[in-house]
This record gives structure tokens, sequence and C-alpha cells, in this order.
């Protein structure tokens, strides 16, 4: 169970055997299912919350961004820590800083004050960067044929948190006499689980690289020389940056539009669903046809999703749009997730998922830091800013979708995954 030691086999598991991959795939999918509600939670009440503090409209979706701006700044000294002291020492770092912005963003809530606010949502960003490297951690004890299927299976816990989440949104969101403050609170609890639960991780520590060294690996400019990689950063980002632009919007549009807060809290559940459900057969449906195909996939359903927005409205019209986008985040980003992780060494994992999600998570913030603004201050009418941030998923989605055709069609000597 620990990850203190390693022996010689401990760094490379045995071809034949997933055991302690399975087992580590269980404890991961259960944290991405009780830890991640947490995530929805704040997704469907951060942009509420922050309008209902906020003097102009314009910064309501802010405390999403300062979520997404802590993410970008830990996520390479989380990638250094966990290289150095292993997964365990990471994700407990991450749940303390969980249970803190929670515990600030509720004594905010409280004073009343959107400053403080911001400066909770920062901790938080900690935590979801933490959150991103369960993917990564599933696939490092899992042989490469098993892979794709442990990130998948990692991944589709989302499903859980994507019922636990809304559900204590709506029985803690008005609790209280301050709106929001009890499902603050609720998160504060749901973080204290996290000791608990990856006590029965069971991920050694990597092996420590000797500067010099053959096993040192390559450097990060190196990394980015490398077409797959370089590829595989665009995708993930693309298709997490244009699902996090349209979601933070998305309560404040569904409202906007004269429906009611049930109303956006059950669009958002009905998305992270549709995000984490298909986790159930990507890993198989990439060992398949490839990544690149089921990358393509995702994007192309994403910008079904735009298509969707940009057609009316209606209660049906936000549903079916958000379906689609979490099924295209799910095929682009797992896949560019599976892409990724076969394209470089365990020797330069700590410098390579740090960057991947340094660059991943850069574009999420600027995408959140838009959408506010897009929603609150285009066009006057809130129709005419879900218009506008749909409309500006289609220049990401060109970049992607034409890096990701470069890619297949360039000569190569590496094999397809």
């Amino acid at each position: 169970m620990s990850d203190t030691h390693q022996t010689p086999d401990d760094s490379v598991p045995a071809p034949q055997s997933d055991a302690r991959a399975r087992r580590n795939v269980v404890v991961l999918a259960i944290a991405q299912a009780v830890l991640g509600a947490q995530m929805p939670m704040i997704f469907t009440i951060g942009a509420l919350a922050g309008q209902s503090l906020a003097s102009n409209p314009c910064f309501a979706t802010l405390p999403i961004s300062m979520i997404i701006l802590g993410s970008v700044l830990a996520a390479q000294p989380m990638s250094a820590l966990m290289q150095r002291y292993g997964r365990r020492a990471g994700f407990l770092l991450a749940v303390a800083a969980g249970a803190l912005g929670a515990a600030i963003a509720a004594r905010a809530l409280y004073l009343g004050s959107f400053p403080l606010f911001l400066f909770g949502s920062f901790f938080t960003g900690i935590y979801m960067s933490a959150q991103g490297f369960y993917r990564f951690a599933a696939a490092d004890t899992a042989s490469p044929a098993f892979q794709p299927k442990a990130i998948s299976m990692v991944m589709a816990g989302g499903l859980v948190s994507a019922l636990i989440g809304p559900q204590l949104v709506t029985l803690t969101a008005t609790a209280l006499v301050v709106p929001f403050l009890g499902a603050y609170l609720a998160i504060i609890a749901l973080n204290a689980l996290g000791p608990i639960l990856f006590a029965f991780l069971d991920i050694p520590r990597p092996v420590q690289r000797v500067k010099g060294a053959a096993m040192e690996g390559r450097s990060r400019r190196a990394l980015l020389r490398d077409p797959r990689i370089v590829v595989a950063m665009i995708c993930g980002m693309v298709s997490y940056a244009l699902m996090n632009l349209v979601m933070t919007s998305t309560p404040l549009a569904v409202v906007g539009c004269g429906f009611q807060l049930a109303d956006a809290t059950h669009v958002v559940s009905s998305h992270v669903l549709a995000m984490y459900i298909p986790s159930f057969f990507t890993g198989h449906l990439i060992a398949r046809f490839g990544t690149e195909k089921i990358v393509g996939i995702g994007l192309a359903i994403l910008a079904a999703a735009g298509a969707v927005a940009l057609s009316g409205v209606d209660l049906m019209h936000f549903y079916l749009t958000l379906v689609l986008l979490g099924i295209g985040w799910n095929f682009g980003f797992i896949g560019a997730t599976a892409m990724l992780a076969r394209a470089h060494s365990p020797a330069e994992r700590g410098r390579m998922q740090g960057l991947n999600d340094f660059v991943v998570f850069g574009g999420v913030f600027l995408a959140s830091l838009s959408s506010g603004g897009l929603m609150n201050c285009s066009g006057g009418t809130p129709q005419a800013g879900w218009a506008a941030v749909n409309m500006a998923m289609l220049p990401f989605l060109v970049l992607a979708g034409g890096a990701l055709i470069w890619l297949v069609m360039r000569p190569r000597t590496d094999s397809a995954v």
C-alpha cells in the first residue's frame, strides 16, 4: 500500500499482470466520483454566486476563472511534487487546498465579499489541478494495452459525481439564510474524505532522474518538438477549453432566458453525465480505432454542440447542447490524454504532464475568463450573449482539427496508436 519505497521491479509493472493497476483504478475512480463531486457543484453555483457578489455583471464568471488560474499555476509544481514524493502526497495536498478554498468561499459569502470569494476560488483550483492527474495516475502502473482503458475507467467515476454534485446543490444551496453557503460547507466535508480514500492508493514513487544520464529523458524543448505531443496538447486544450467556455455560461444563460435555477442545475447535471458515461467504452474505442479518429470525432461533436446552441434557446436546446458538449469533451480529451501518455517515457512524466496541464488549463483559464464577458457584455441580451459564446468556438475547432489532420497525413516513423 505504501508509496514511500520501491524495489527495482516496482518502477516497471509486469506486462502480464495489471492487478495493481486495477486496484488503483478502483481507488481513483472512487476519488473521481466522490471528491470530484465538488467540481460540478462549483461550476453550477460559482457564476451565480459571483453574480450575486460582483458589482459588475461582466465579472460574474471571474470566480470560475480564478479556479482555472489556480489550476494553471499549480499544474507544474503539483506534477513535480508527485514526481518526487509520489501521487498520494500530491492528492493529499490537493484535498487540503480544496477544503481551505471552500472554507474561504463560505466566509466570503457570509461577509458578502467578492474579493475574498475570488481568493477562495483560487485554492479550489489547486484541488482541480490534482484531480486532473487522476487520469495520469491510472496509467502509471498499467501495461500499455490497459492504459487507455484505465484512463477511461477512472474518468467514468465522474458519472457518479454528476449525480452526487447537483443533488448536493439542490439540498444545500438554499438550506441556510445566505444563498450557496450550505453548498460550500458540504464541499469541505467532501474533501475531508480524501485522506481515508488515498490511504489505499498503491503507486510507487517514480525513479528519480540522474542528471545527465539517459534515464533523465528529453528536455521540455525536445518534448515540444515531438509532433504527437504537440497535437495531443492542442487537442486536449481545445476540447477542455471549449467545454469550459460554454459550460461556465450555461447557468447564466438558462436563468437569463427565463428558466429557473433548478432547470440550470438539471442541464448542468445532464452535461456532466454526458461527459462521463461514454468513458465506459471510450477506452475500447481508442484501442480499436486509434486515438486520432476518436479525437477527431470528439471535435466534430463539439462543433455540433455549437450548432445546436445557435439554433435556439428553448430548454431542450440547452439540454441537447450540453449533452453534445459533454460527449465531445469525453472523446477529445480522453483521446488526447491517451495519445500523450504513449508519447513520453516514465522518466519524462513529471515535466511532460505538468507542462501539458499548464497548457491545457491555461487555455481553459482564458476560455472561462472570456465566458462571462461574452455572455453578459455582448449584444445586450442573454440570447445574444449565448450566441456569442458559442460562435467563439469556431476558430479553435479549426485549429485543433487542422493540427490533427496534419498529424495523420504527415509521413512518420512512429507507429499509430
